[in-house]
């Protein structure tokens, strides 16, 4: 489908400024920092609370990029470029995707619902893929910016639509159904997520069911609560309620199979589901009554049914062999998830060289000559070094790109491949399910025990972005990615946070910040805790010291004046009343002497620590902590002559005092990663880690026996008690044993019997319907990190630096 810009301009209520009657759009963009802009991007300079991509324009008038829709033109780049001025980017996006969308006339099925959106819109797409042309959202693109995105993937090939909307508030599904325009809905599931935006339930659904607003008809699980807020049509399904447009029975569950009867029509079949667990079987309900629907043979139904899996929504950076970072998405290949999976490698490579190993694409709507073009495109502007194609049709068609490697299937690929070829590069791994791709992750994925951390990407840019809400714009923000970035992850935190742009790292100690350059990193680096006997290191490293006394400080000026080094950025810590590291009020005169005149050090910023930021009790002696800290560091600014940076706010800080005491910067530590102080600041933040294991074994234990060592737990009837490969050499405090702590399994509270041993512990799973190799969650949603340290009488803290080395981190993104 062409797609001329000078359609647009009027529709968007645009004043052009430049030439655009050439121009034919080939890509959309709203990332400054993707590869994929080019010569055929329009790119849309957004605005939100805490970015700015007008920012970035002269940045991408440099890439090559000419047409942009903004708000204002950046002084500087009036006469680089066409731009289309509006009143609001956001909003032109999207009447934008709306007009694309107009373009177009086939069904299109719209999902929303509180749980479940992405899942069935996967499986539907697998489903009805052997039928249809189809167009979806890739991954969970279903917000305000993510809709349109997904529909500029619609060609004119396509036959059916399949998008996800997702809200979070009033008044915001009008805007995606007027994207979307959905001819069949969709309503998988109602439950908590998002409450907070909502006065109560029913408020939450009627505002989701505003995007069946045009639909010829509805489909959900019956019920009367979301049914009677809906005008269209009612197609649904039962569980209890043989009056429901379809009925299902559970005839049998066993080996991880569940026997499901359907009637419909009067009519009966029996579907086999690969699975056991009710919120999938009441996904595939969903997806088997939609089917229905559409008019598909009951037969058929059942052979595909049977054949649906698991579906892996998420974007995962882990550890590869060799000293390999590996992107995981071996469970889908299309053009749309390709270009996601290409930014997201640019934004997680650890080494220079990158690889991508990578399936035939199946894209439905676009000739193959022209999809492969695209495809060949896209790898070319990410730089990819090496490119390893399995399949008889990408190996057809990008024999002519440099640096490619064909293999015919993936059996012949992991026959004929020296997993030694891989070492220190980062290598995207992305292919369609029928490849089994997961074969080439296990191969080149480094071996850990069964226990992993998992940490949501995602999460610690919202964590990140609600801090930066506290914030003025021009105030900056240190992150403290010390101690492992809390246990989570040096290097993956810092790369995500140089991919937002913050200002400054913040690291304990010299190793850390030497580790991170090494990894790449270029942001600038405070290191707050120097030894003397480091200070060659860092300055080799280009690493910046926290300057807390006059031994260092002279230490520093000597070894920069050897080395005849002028105006080495240092970092001046004051002491206002947390008295554990820095310069006293007496020692001001003598800093001062030392730094006058002296040319070897530029002082970059002062800064201090509030030491009880998270308790309103003190409020008194933060203030008093606040007012010693102007008063030290005016008199260094006035008789030193300088302008540094100024920062005393932390992350309780932030909440509690960002407003009047931000000054120049900031320092955000806990609280990027999910852990608050006060549950007002825990609510706004989203979980990041999540520590999971499996079952290793389940045994029956009968009266009169004991679990663990010392015998701490006597058995006084026959319980079932499962046994999970983590224990204390993993992290996991004793203290949170003997029945004071628990595990989730199946979504159930398992609890902790005995004592913690140093590799496991066992849980009691007597009214838990689960086997051995059944995931365990050891924290995250639930039990929280907050909830552990609050019973075993120490910090979260502890509860993050505390997880070993040993369990496997693995990164993803949504």
């Amino acid at each position: 489908m062409t797609f001329a810009i000078k359609n647009i301009i009027s529709f968007i209520h645009a004043k052009p400024l430049g030439s655009f009657d050439d121009f034919i759009i080939e890509n959309i963009s709203i990332d400054s920092r993707s590869l994929q802009n080019n010569t055929g991007t329009l790119f849309f300079a957004l605005k939100g609370q805490n970015h700015d991509g007008h920012h970035y324009i002269e940045q991408l008038i440099r890439k090559g990029v000419r047409y942009f829709v903004v708000e204002n033109i950046p002084e500087n780049c009036i006469d680089k470029a066409s731009f289309l001025i509006v009143d609001n980017t956001t909003i032109a996006l999207q009447e934008t995707a709306k007009y694309y969308r107009s373009l177009f006339d086939f069904p299109v099925i719209g999902i929303t619902g509180s749980n479940g959106k992405t899942i069935v819109k996967e499986w539907l797409n697998y489903l009805l893929s052997p039928d249809y042309s189809i167009v979806r959202s890739p991954k969970s693109y279903n917000s305000q910016v993510g809709v349109p995105l997904s529909i500029f993937g619609t060609n004119e090939n396509h036959n059916l639509g399949i998008f996800e909307a997702g809200i979070s508030q009033k008044d915001e599904m009008l805007h995606l159904e007027s994207i979307i325009k959905p001819t069949i809905g969709v309503f998988t599931h109602i439950g908590t997520a998002h409450d907070d935006g909502f006065t109560n339930s029913e408020e939450k659904i009627i505002e989701k069911t505003q995007l069946f607003t045009n639909c010829e008809v509805v489909i959900l699980q019956k019920n009367d609560a979301i049914e009677k807020h809906i005008q269209s049509a009612i197609f649904n399904w039962s569980f209890t309620d043989k009056n429901a447009t379809v009925f299902g029975i559970i005839k049998e569950q066993k080996n991880g199979i569940t026997i499901l009867l359907v009637t419909y029509n009067s009519n009966s079949f029996q579907i086999e589901i690969p699975f056991q667990d009710s919120v999938a079987i009441t996904n595939v309900m969903t997806c088997v009554a939609a089917l229905l629907y559409l008019k598909v043979d009951t037969s058929i139904i059942a052979n595909r049914i049977k054949n649906l899996y698991p579906v892996e929504i998420r974007l995962q950076a882990k550890k590869g062999i060799n000293n390999c970072i590996l992107i995981d998405d071996s469970y889908s290949s299309d053009y749309q998830s390709l270009k996601i999976a290409l930014d997201f490698l640019e934004q997680q490579k650890l080494h220079p060289k990158k690889t991508i190993i990578l399936s035939d694409i199946f894209q439905g709507g676009l000739p193959i000559e022209k999809l492969y073009e695209k495809v060949a495109l896209a790898i070319q502007n990410n730089k990819i070094d090496r490119i390893i194609v399995i399949g008889e049709t990408i190996s057809k068609y990008l024999s002519e790109l440099a640096n490619v490697i064909s293999f015919n299937s993936t059996p012949d690929f992991l026959k004929q491949f020296n997993t030694q070829s891989f070492q220190n590069e980062t290598i995207l791994i992305k292919g369609a399910r029928s490849f089994n791709f997961d074969e080439i992750v296990v191969l080149l994925e480094e071996k850990n025990h069964e226990t992993v951390l998992e940490i949501n990407l995602d999460a610690i840019t919202h964590n990140l972005n609600f801090y930066k809400s506290k914030l003025q714009p021009s105030t900056k923000v240190m992150v403290m990615v010390k101690a492992f970035g809390y246990g989570n992850g040096g290097f993956e935190i810092a790369k995500l946070l140089e991919h937002n742009a913050i200002d400054y790292l913040g690291v304990a100690f010299a190793d850390e910040g030497i580790e991170l350059r090494k990894a790449g990193i270029t942001l600038p680096i405070m290191v707050l805790n120097p030894e003397n006997s480091s200070f060659n290191a860092m300055i080799a490293y280009d690493l910046e010291p926290e300057i807390y006394s006059i031994t260092g400080l002279k230490a520093f000026l000597q070894l920069t004046q050897q080395k005849n080094i002028n105006s080495y950025p240092i970092h001046i810590k004051l002491d206002t009343g947390m008295h554990r590291l820095g310069f006293e009020e007496n020692e001001i005169e003598t800093l001062i002497s030392l730094l006058k005149n002296n040319n070897f050090v530029h002082v970059k910023s002062v800064f201090s620590h509030l030491s009880a930021s998270d308790d309103s009790n003190f409020k008194d002696f933060t203030q008093k902590q606040f007012d010693r800290f102007n008063r030290y560091s005016e008199k260094l600014i006035s008789e030193l002559g300088i302008k540094p940076i100024r920062h005393i706010l932390n992350t309780s800080g932030i909440f509690n005092y960002g407003k009047e005491m931000q000054l120049e910067m900031v320092r955000l530590g806990i609280g990027l990663y999910g852990v608050g102080n006060s549950e007002i600041e825990n609510n706004n933040l989203q979980n990041v880690s999540t520590l999971k294991s499996v079952i290793s074994q389940i045994r029956v234990v009968i009266e009169g026996e004991s679990i663990g060592y010392s015998r701490k737990f006597m058995v006084n009837k026959e319980i079932r008690v499962a046994t999970i490969p983590i224990g204390y050499a993993d992290g996991i405090r004793r203290a949170w044993g003997n029945e004071k702590g628990y595990v989730m399994i199946n979504n159930q509270k398992a609890t902790i019997l005995g004592n913690i041993c140093m590799d496991m512990l066992m849980v009691n799973v007597t009214t838990i319907n689960c086997m051995a190799g059944d995931e365990v969650i050891i924290f995250g949603e639930k039990p929280t990190v907050n909830e552990i340290a609050n019973i075993t009488h120490t910090i979260a803290y502890e509860i993050l630096t505390g997880i070993s080395q040993r369990v496997k981190r693995i990164f993803y993104k949504n």
